[in-house]
């Protein structure tokens, strides 16, 4: 066995993040703080963004290509679980109805509008009939995606008790491989990365999540 950093920086702060942008966006809404609610919309916009890209230009296992698996592989996985250097078949198939759940989610969530007060900041372009389709979507897509984070905890701990510990794997960054299937270096430095993301922050604050972020702090 050897050990083998498999995770880069910036997709296990990503992951974290994502984690407590999708708590603070659940709390806010539950509790009426529509304010905190676009604000932590916008930066899990940013995140999500950043990590699309990342996918296309990062680390071998933050590419989106590795996502990818044949309906063979997925079925082969189900029944003989196997080593790999990033998200197993199954895993992947996870992130990526973790993607489409989360990317409906802030489209619909920019062109959704309580027709008083708030509105988001694209509901301006659409029908009024796409506002009303974009809340209804809103609403429902994230009873959806609490679903799917439930059975992705239960996978969790499903594989913790299997002896994968795969939370540690995304602290430390780290996983124990047979030597045959390690390979010299798999992830590349962040700082791209963050370089994007603090970029598409700042545009975020300074146009769309500017109302809001003033109102949260006035």
């Amino acid at each position: 066995m050897t050990t083998l950093k498999v995770w880069d920086g910036f997709i296990r702060c990503f992951h974290w993040f994502l984690v407590v942008s999708i708590a603070v966006l659940y709390f806010s809404i539950e509790e009426g703080m529509i304010e905190l609610h676009f604000v932590a919309g916008f930066f899990t916009l940013a995140l999500i963004v950043t990590r699309l890209i990342w996918g296309v230009i990062g680390s071998k296992t933050a590419r989106l290509s590795g996502l990818l698996h044949s309906p063979g592989a997925i079925l082969k996985a189900l029944k003989i679980p196997s080593e790999s250097l990033g998200h197993s078949a199954l895993g992947s198939c996870m992130v990526i109805v973790f993607f489409i759940l989360i990317i409906t989610q802030l489209v619909s969530g920019l062109m959704s509008s309580d027709g008083i007060l708030t509105d988001g900041p694209l509901a301006q372009y659409v029908s009024s009939d796409t506002i009303d389709f974009a809340n209804w979507l809103h609403e429902l897509n994230f009873d959806i995606l609490l679903y799917a984070i439930g059975l992705h905890v239960l996978a969790i701990i499903v594989y913790r008790i299997k002896g994968k510990p795969l939370v540690k794997a995304m602290i430390t960054g780290s996983k124990e491989l047979k030597a045959d299937d390690s390979e010299a270096k798999v992830t590349k430095a962040s700082w791209p990365a963050w370089l994007i993301f603090i970029s598409l922050l700042v545009l975020l604050i300074f146009t769309w999540a500017k109302e809001p972020l003033t109102y949260l702090f006035s």
